[in-house]
């Protein structure tokens, strides 16, 4: 079974535009074979491991099925631990942002019972619990389940491995039985079975199976990043790699917005793929990185399916895929024509655990390696300019340079009348030239209207720093810049308009008027930035 676009099935508006605000566009596996039976009514038995979207796959139907005009229970998920109970609850809270009247309360041991009592006095219609908690609330007859539509076993085997069997039999006992049950676990072992057949009636078993995957030859590394740091390493390793051309793969649509958006205000030639944009937009990001006007692409999963480009030196997850068969894909993007590739992924905490996964499936090798110092990034830089003075050296005729050397250390001993171990050699010459050399690299503070930056030969794309998010229009770009310059509006080049950043073409002749402009400008009541889309120096 094909994995399904969330908009392609049959749930609710509310339910969709939250799935489009957290930037989802492509349910997982499990989620694909789950949602369409749990909507049906179907107690349902999903072999999945963590991080897989089950959360979700429950999650959405639970939340479709809700009636707010019903006070009481409707849906009880038992986890394991807190810390799932909690990630749970603001998960499907998150998926229910556009259902109104919607309470989802989380009760686990160590919070304490007076608050949750404030809670539970609230009427919420999804209790997602530890069996502990939930029993004790069961006990002082505070947690009333006559009302029960749904009732969700998550990570089931890890419950009986904390010795939960008891608890989970005395709680599903007290239940009554015409509701429907469903088991998420990541192995199969027999106690599963004997709680599927006990209190699952006719249940459907889901397998998101691993397929046996064939990785390419690519040198595949694993760096423990945390989130805050992703953007700051990611740049250092493509620096300090000296990679031209490259892909940057995220999970959802609007951290392909912000990651985008971070890199393109560190001065790199990036563009942003993603199910929001137009066909017209995709073909036209997808034809500048093909030509190599743009050196990084950020994409979702689904936008970058048919990408074929010869030359990615790199493909970096940025986030973990939910699947291995993702994984295998994204950096199968490099490497490509028999030319070598590398892959480096970001993982932190329950990541790791991911990774490890995915590795033991595709049977290939993911070395560990820590994130490149900013003496790294100085030291390619500096060898990539002895590169460019190799060349010179083996090409050209220097006399003209040697003689310029010679005068500028005969005229600076002249100069000076103190102690002659002072004075310089051509070899501090050299040093010094390379010492400004750098600092000029590293200061890039004024804008350079002869820059690169991707757009038609004789304009200059520049960022914008508002987006849909903004409720930001065409015209509301076009009527700010051509208000406060002398502009005209019919020179004005391609607009592009994402959710949180635009671009805008102007000639040439116009850049130095438009960044002078927007200095004291406003659209839609907001302060504006706009500075030069520059290629990374």
């Amino acid at each position: 079974m094909e994995n399904l676009l969330f908009n392609n099935m049959d749930l609710s508006s509310e339910v969709k535009m939250a799935l489009a605000d957290i930037g989802f566009e492509e349910a997982t596996p499990i989620q694909s074979m789950t949602i369409p039976l749990l909507m049906l009514g179907k107690d349902v038995i999903g072999q999945a491991q963590t991080g897989t979207g089950k959360t979700c796959a429950f999650g959405i139907p639970a939340i479709e099925k809700i009636d707010t005009k019903i006070e009481g229970i409707q849906v009880l998920v038992l986890c394991p631990t807190r810390e799932l109970a909690i990630q749970s609850s603001e998960e499907i809270k998150n998926v229910a942002k556009y259902k109104k009247g919607i309470k989802i309360l989380p009760i686990y041991g160590g919070q304490q019972i007076d608050r949750q009592l404030r809670g539970l006095r609230s009427n919420p219609q999804i209790i997602i619990g530890t069996p502990g908690r939930v029993m004790d609330h069961m006990r002082r007859n505070t947690l009333k389940l006559e009302n029960l539509k749904m009732l969700i076993l998550d990570e089931a085997d890890e419950m009986l491995n904390m010795g939960f069997r008891e608890d989970i039999d005395t709680i599903l006992q007290s239940i009554h039985d015409q509701r429907q049950t469903i088991l998420f676990s990541a192995t199969m072992p027999r106690e599963i079975l004997e709680l599927a057949k006990k209190y699952q009636k006719d249940s459907v078993l889901i397998q998101a199976a691993h397929k046996e995957l064939t990785v390419p030859s690519i040198e595949q590394y694993c760096l423990e990043v945390r989130e805050n740091q992703k953007t700051d390493v990611l740049s250092r390793l493509i620096d300090a790699n000296n990679i031209s051309l490259s892909m940057v793969f995220c999970n959802t649509k609007r951290k392909v917005d912000e990651v985008s958006m971070n890199l393109q205000s560190m001065g790199y030639s990036v563009e942003a793929l993603h199910g929001d944009m137009k066909q017209a937009q995709r073909d036209k990001v997808m034809s500048n990185f093909r030509k190599g006007n743009v050196d990084i692409l950020v994409a979702t999963d689904v936008a970058a399916r048919g990408i074929d480009v010869d030359d990615v030196e790199a493909v970096f997850n940025y986030d973990i895929p939910s699947d291995e068969e993702y994984y295998v894909h994204r950096i199968g993007r490099t490497g490509r024509a028999g030319k070598s590739g590398k892959s480096f992924s970001f993982a932190y905490g329950r990541d790791i655990y991911k990774l490890k996964d995915i590795q033991r499936f595709t049977k290939s090798k993911i070395k560990l390696i820590k994130p490149p110092s900013l003496a790294d990034v100085q030291e390619t830089k500096i060898n990539n300019m002895f590169e460019g003075i190799k060349s010179q050296l083996n090409s050209d005729d220097l006399t003209k340079y040697i003689n310029y050397i010679e005068k500028f250390i005969e005229n600076y001993s002249d100069e000076e009348t103190n102690d002659n171990a002072g004075f310089p050699n051509s070899i501090d010459v050299a040093a010094a030239f390379l010492k400004a050399s750098l600092e000029k690299n590293v200061k890039q503070d004024e804008p350079d209207e002869f820059m690169e930056t991707g757009a038609e030969q004789g304009m200059v794309r520049l960022f914008i720093n508002m987006g849909k998010k903004d409720r930001l229009l065409p015209k509301n770009i076009l009527e700010g810049i051509c208000r406060a310059t002398d502009l005209p509006g019919n020179l004005v080049g391609t607009i592009d308009i994402y959710d949180k950043f635009s671009f805008i073409e102007v000639p040439k002749t116009y850049v130095k008027e438009v960044l002078t402009a927007v200095q004291n400008i406003r659209i839609n009541g907001r302060r504006v930035n706009i500075e030069p889309a520059n290629k990374k120096g």
